[in-house]
């Protein structure tokens, strides 16, 4: 829901009221304390709203209340002494606030807490002692506060617990040598970001289910405990920014790896920022397919990049970053079709291996810094999907070529401090999400291109110390995003453009080009005069003559567009099947893009040269005539950005078909389950967000609301900038302007994405596609179809989902978001926002789901959260 306004005080009035849950709204203001009231309340939830004032007093008097939430919220003040008369309290969450003070040693009186959460306040002081009297505690956040003073041993104790966070504050001291021996249900033992000193005990590797461990940016010492194989079910080992060592043996192998090398559920190791001062050894090849993520990054290793990592073919990330490696890049890394590769600043030599062209999930990629010779590969350019390259500081020579348009996705691009000649590529211009680009201190030449104004997201650009000429762009006036220019130590002339970003350019962006003019602040000479005589007497005839000439022309010109426009809305346009013949070859195969409940769908290419995909109908299954008429009833009647567009149609008694837009990445089904392709946390909240507003528009912006009855991965497809078009209409149905829902004899949708009154009564309402919307938002997610094999019985994707969270929340999402050694906590609770809204669209009863307007704002309000994050 997305209530507001301040908290009713009338609320207390409801004296037999046991649950009180008003979470995710905007509610802002006070709490009233006529809320103090509801004596018999067990449930009291208040999380992600807008709410302010003390942490409320009043509390104490629930002496039956089991959970309180006040998370995502502006409490402040100091937890109240009365909280601690709460002797039911199971889960206590107030993360997310501005609540100060210590922590009080009443805490201890909470025995039956079971959950504790004061993650993200301003808490200070030591933790009490009296923490470890909680004997059932199972979580235990104190994360992102100011706490001082020694971690209690007392905490330690407590066999029951699961989950200590105490991430980011300043604790310090040495950890008790026996913390390992008591805690047999650990599972996460997260203490980065504080002071902690003195070694890794050995007994850590007692608490054999421990999953994750977390230990970086402190100030340990020591060796690494070569007995961490004992741990078999450890994910996650992060113990960078310390001051560890390692016992090397003779043949240069780290002991406590070849331990490590026994943990086959290891996903992620990160051992950057210690000094190893070693080879980085073979051993490190005989990790688990399992292995996603190796951060090595200076840590003082030498020697060669030994060819075993190429066995490691789970690997995403590679940071090997500022050590001393020397030698080639191993040719063995192209095995490595999910790497992101970060291996900049060593002493690696030698040519750019072509076999990094064949890295197709290839994200990022950072050779920056090396002694990397020769020129840069031809299919390099084909890393179509790839986010970010730095190649600056390097010996590579050669031109870029035309092909480097093919970086559609590209953001960042660094090729300074290099050898590079030619000229700038034209075809530069087709990089319309590149952020930054950085072509310094290389031997261009010719002039800058004007395609530079069509890169609309720019914001840096240097291509200083070059030997590039001619004049400045006029196109760089539009580049309204551009923060910072230099092209300084060129041979530019002319005058320096006015308007757009270059009213705030200083002369430093200008230095060292002789033939430049502009006005006086950028310190180079004054533009000549022109002669404007000639102007002066042109403009009487230009206001008497020319100017209502232009102006009847683009007149009549708007008017035949729009009897042309209205031509075309009123008959609908035909294509022969002559024509969709030779579009796709016969109906050759290798055209074939998918087949459907009702046909085949093929690319094809019309004569004009435009890429289309046709749908064509196979009139001899039943439903299909249906199917191709629905389908034309509605793409012929909406328009929106996120629907696929129709093109025209073929309709013979013996042949139907729809000639459609061409999306050349395909399906969301492909990029979620093709092992290739990969799917990052802000493209998949695009995707949905994109999916919601269409459904939006269908729903609610349209004369005639239709419904689209068959949501789902393979009906959602990504044109070339990923935007989501939803498509297949051809069992959807358009409602009556005054109809809520009708009710249809024979359901035709897809099993595990049917709302619960469409699969048993028929019945098709908006809210039905708000239902199949909720799965697909899980299923996005998780990379869990809700037909998969573990479903089975009672248990559904929605109820998975819904008996994991919170706790589980990291078991059930795309293992390859929280792929990160330690997920941000700004991601993890967009995730469970996320998730929360999924099972907000999948309640069983219609009336209880939201709009899909509300459902689109929700959602926009986590993309935003999660961009400010970082």
């Amino acid at each position: 829901m997305s209530l507001g306004g301040t908290v009713p005080p009338h609320i207390g009035n409801l004296s037999f009221l046991m649950y009180l849950d008003i979470s995710e709204n905007n509610f802002r203001g006070y709490l009233p304390n006529e809320l103090g009231q509801l004596r018999r309340l067990k449930f009291l939830g208040f999380a992600y709203n807008d709410l302010t004032g003390s942490f409320p007093s009043w509390i104490g008097v629930f002496s039956k209340l089991q959970v309180l939430s006040l998370r995502n919220n502006s409490f402040t003040g100091p937890i109240p002494n009365s909280l601690f008369n709460l002797s039911s309290l199971v889960r206590l969450d107030s993360r997310f606030n501005s609540i100060s003070g210590n922590i009080p040693s009443k805490i201890g009186n909470l025995t039956k807490l079971v959950h504790l959460n004061f993650a993200d306040n301003n808490l200070r002081g030591e933790i009490p002692n009296e923490i470890g009297n909680l004997k059932n505690l199972a979580d235990l956040v104190l994360a992102l506060n100011n706490l001082i003073g020694p971690i209690p041993t007392t905490i330690f104790n407590i066999s029951t617990i699961i989950i200590i966070n105490l991430v980011g504050n300043q604790l310090s001291g040495h950890r008790p040598s026996t913390m390992g021996h008591s805690l047999p249900n650990r599972q996460f033992l997260l203490l980065w970001a504080n002071r902690l000193t003195g070694t890794i005990p050995n007994s850590i590797t007692n608490a054999s289910k421990l999953i994750g461990l977390d230990l970086n940016s402190n100030s340990l010492s020591g060796q690494i405990p070569n007995t961490f194989g004992n741990l078999r079910h450890l994910s996650t080992l992060n113990i960078r920014a310390n001051y560890l060592t390692t016992e090397t043996s003779s043949n240069g192998e780290w002991s406590f790896l070849s331990s490590l090398t026994n943990c086959n559920k290891l996903r992620a190791l990160s051992l950057g920022s210690n000094p190893l001062d070693s080879i980085l050894p073979p051993l490190i090849g005989n990790f688990s397919a399992s292995f996603q993520q190796f951060y090595a990054h200076e840590c003082k290793l030498k020697g060669s990049i030994p060819k075993e990592i190429g066995n490691l073919r789970g690997l995403i990330a590679l940071s090997l970053f500022t050590n001393d490696l020397n030698g080639t890049i191993p040719t063995t890394l192209g095995r490595l079709q999910q790497l992101q590769a970060l291996l900049q600043r060593n002493n690696l030599n030698g040519p750019i291996p072509t076999c990094l062209s064949s890295l197709i999930s290839l994200r990022q990629l950072h050779l920056g810094s090396n002694q990397l010779t020769s020129s840069i590969p031809s299919s390099f350019w084909s890393l179509e999907y790839i986010l970010r390259i730095d190649l600056s500081s390097n010996s590579l020579s050669g031109s870029l070529p035309s092909d480097i348009q093919n970086l559609k996705v590209l953001i960042y691009l660094n090729l300074s401090r290099n050898q590079l000649s030619g000229n700038i590529p034209i075809t530069i211009g087709g990089l319309k999400d590149l952020i930054t680009l950085s072509l310094a201190r290389n031997r261009f030449q010719d002039s800058i291109p004007d395609s530079f104004g069509s890169l609309t997201s720019l914001e840096y650009l240097d291509l200083s110390n070059n030997n590039l000429s001619g004049e400045i762009p006029k196109s760089f006036e539009i580049l309204s995003h551009l923060k910072r220019l230099n092209v300084s130590h060129n041979r530019l002339e002319g005058k320096i453009p006015t308007n757009g970003p270059f009213r705030n350019f200083l002369a430093q962006s200008f230095l060292w080009n002789y033939a430049l003019c502009g006005p006086p602040r950028l310190q180079v000479p004054p533009c000549k005069e022109d002669d404007t005589k000639g102007s002066k007497k042109a403009a009487p005839i230009f206001l008497k003559y020319v100017l209502p000439l232009i102006i009847s022309t683009t007149l009549i010109v708007i008017l035949i567009i729009l009897c042309i426009r209205y031509r075309n809305r009123t008959t609908w346009r035909r294509t022969s099947y002559l024509d969709i013949q030779q579009a796709t070859d016969g109906f050759n195969e290798c055209n074939l893009l998918g087949a459907g409940s009702f046909g085949s769908v093929y690319k094809g290419t019309l004569f004009d040269g435009t890429n289309v995909a046709i749908k064509v109908f196979n009139l001899q299954l039943e439903r299909a005539f249906r199917s191709f008429e629905s389908e034309c009833e509605v793409l012929r009647n909406v328009r929106h950005r996120n629907l696929i567009k129709i093109f025209s149609s073929c309709c013979n008694l013996d042949f139907k078909a729809l000639v459609l837009e061409f999306m050349p990445n395909g399906s969301l089904e492909k990029w979620l389950y093709s092992h290739n392709y990969f799917l990052d946390m802000l493209e998949r909240l695009n995707i949905m967000i994109d999916v919601g507003l269409a459904l939006e528009y269908l729903h609610h912006s349209h004369s005639t609301p239709v419904v689209h009855c068959n949501l789902k991965p393979n009906n959602i497809l990504l044109d070339k900038n990923m935007t989501a078009r939803v498509s297949d209409f051809g069992i959807s149905k358009l409602l009556g302007e005054d109809d809520d829902s009708v009710t249809q004899t024979m359901t035709m949708a897809t099993i595990g994405y049917m709302a619960p009154e469409y699969a048993s009564d028929g019945i098709i309402s908006p809210k039905c596609d708000v239902y199949s919307y909720g799965v697909l938002l899980m299923e996005t997610f998780t990379r869990k179809k809700p037909t998969d094999e573990m479903f089975t019985g009672e248990m559904s994707l929605k109820h998975w989902i819904k008996l994991s969270l919170p706790r589980g929340l990291t078991e059930v999402v795309d293992a390859s978001l929280v792929r990160e050694v330690q997920p941000s906590y700004a991601k993890m609770d967009c995730l469970l926002r996320i998730m929360h809204l999924a099972l907000g669209c999948c309640m069983d009863s219609p009336e209880q789901r939201m709009c899909m307007t509300d459902v689109v704002v929700k959602l926009q309000k986590i993309k935003q959260t999660f961009l400010v994050s970082g």
